[in-house]
């Protein structure tokens, strides 16, 4: 039974190594970058759409304080003409009036942060893009070897660890720039 088992391990294993083999990396990386591309499409989109919500809510709430401000002087006529029913339901309007400000504030505030969320996210995710993208122009640059070679620049991880930038690499390259320039 052990030896089954080992001759089976060894043909997945031997098969994937023909899968790996028939898969191009380059029309892979090609592939997830137009994916990524796309998404990032999607996401911008979403923004825009969040952003016209925004505005949406900002044009009726503004409706909405202008409204106010004709009750108010309404109620002022209502009250020097001592209607006091007509002031009543004047009072309702203004109070539900409030009430739907005060909701929209919480929206907008809401709908701000989630704005200012995505908007990060998609940043970042551009950056990542643009990474990608750049480590795919080095390797469609580069020339086939021949295989069994071994160079340590065929090796797609060794280029990855080589062209990825650390926060702590930016961190320091930020703040040289930063002493360079108040220096001068």
């Amino acid at each position: 039974m052990a030896l089954i088992n080992r001759v089976a391990r060894l043909f997945r294993a031997d098969f994937n190594a023909v899968l790996d083999r028939i898969e191009e990396p380059a029309e892979l990386l090609r592939q997830a970058i137009r994916d990524m591309e796309d998404e990032l499409a999607a996401a911008e989109q979403r923004i825009q759409a969040r952003a016209h919500d925004q505005d949406a809510l900002n044009q009726r709430r503004s409706e909405l304080v202008a409204k106010l401000g004709e009750i108010e002087e309404e109620l002022d006529l209502c009250f020097a003409q001592n209607k006091e029913s007509l002031a009543r339901s004047l009072v309702r309007r203004k109070l539900e009036a409030e009430r739907l400000v005060k909701r929209l504030d919480s929206k907008l505030t809401a709908n701000g942060r989630a704005l200012e969320l995505q908007q990060a996210r998609v940043e970042e995710n551009r950056a990542t893009l643009e990474g990608l993208q750049q480590k795919a122009e080095v390797f469609a640059q580069r020339e086939p070897s021949e295989s069994g070679a071994g160079s340590e620049f065929d090796d797609l991880a060794w280029m990855a660890r080589e062209l990825s930038v650390t926060d702590d690499e930016i961190d320091v390259a930020f703040l040289r720039e930063q002493q360079a320039r108040s220096a001068s």
